[in-house]
């Protein structure tokens, strides 16, 4: 069984779930998922998770990510990006340049999101964007966000370049008619790369096409311990953990009662654990490595 952590630099086109079809293929499995969905239009870090790293995804998935996104004014469609159809369009103010620090500003202190109608969020029983493409009314609500920094990197006639760092929940094509709206005018996302999503950076990612059975995933454990603290515990704390069973104070090295990855002394992943009720809980346990 393979187990670890991939960090894919995907190509603009395919879906998320393409690539994870592709890794399948390549590494001859199906327990494969990955950290956080990228629209078919953008590119950049996806997080894919292997055999028992898929127990990870929700530590994987839950930390800001760093994009670089261009927003083209003058010009709106249906899903917000340059995927969609055009649905309008708007004269650029001249003054738009003279306004846009402000509307960055406000962008920058936003608590609350009205996501897309075309995303994958349930509404009346399906995702909105089944709905949305049979011409059904969707209605979704605004959905609390954070962003952490939003800086421009290029102006052109009608498009803007932006680096933007946010939390998990935020839609950059969002931003791009949100952002549009504030400078007098339509807007769409025209192109977006996540360079960044926590601890995984464009830098660690392999292409699509470099996937075969010879690529190096991240074990577990060092994977854990990039999203999550890390508790060694002792042998005896070891097989309490294995067996699903409350552990000691006395075999745990923490007294922090955040989950932790819990690890062996020699490294191996065991379980996610956290304190509760003066002794150690385990959330999930990790197959034990078979001796090599």
């Amino acid at each position: 069984m393979v187990d670890g952590v991939l960090i894919v630099d995907k190509p603009r086109g395919p879906t998320s779930h393409d690539v994870v079809a592709k890794v399948r293929r390549a590494l001859g499995t199906k327990s494969v998922g990955h950290a956080g969905t990228l629209d078919p239009m953008a590119t950049g870090v996806l997080v894919v998770a292997v055999g028992e790293a898929t127990k990870l995804v929700p530590y994987l998935s839950a930390a800001d990510k760093e994009y670089d996104a261009t927003v083209t004014l003058g010009v709106a469609t249906d899903t917000l990006d340059a995927e969609g159809r055009e649905t309008s369009r708007a004269e650029v103010p001249a003054s738009w340049r003279a306004s846009l620090e402000g509307a960055l500003e406000a962008e920058r202190k936003r608590t609350m999101q009205l996501p897309p109608v075309f995303s994958a969020i349930h509404a009346k029983g399906a995702r909105a964007h089944e709905l949305a493409r049979r011409g059904a009314a969707v209605e979704l609500d605004e959905r609390p966000v954070r962003v952490v920094s939003l800086d421009v990197t290029r102006v052109a006639d009608a498009e803007l370049g932006l680096r933007l760092t946010v939390s998990k929940g935020y839609y950059v094509r969002a931003l791009a008619r949100d952002l549009a709206a504030r400078l007098g005018t339509v807007g769409h996302l025209s192109a977006l790369r996540r360079v960044r999503a926590g601890a995984f950076s464009i830098a660690q990612a392999v292409l699509v096409d470099a996937l075969d059975r010879d690529v190096a995933l991240l074990p577990l454990a060092e994977a854990a311990a990039r999203v999550l603290p890390t508790c060694t515990l002792t042998e005896a704390g070891v097989q309490h953990a294995r067996a699903g069973r409350a552990v000691p104070l006395d075999d745990l090295a923490s007294r922090d009662d955040r989950e932790h990855a819990w690890l062996a002394p020699d490294g191996e992943l065991v379980a996610i654990g956290r304190l509760d009720g003066g002794v150690g809980r385990v959330v999930r346990g990790f197959t034990a490595r078979r001796p090599s």
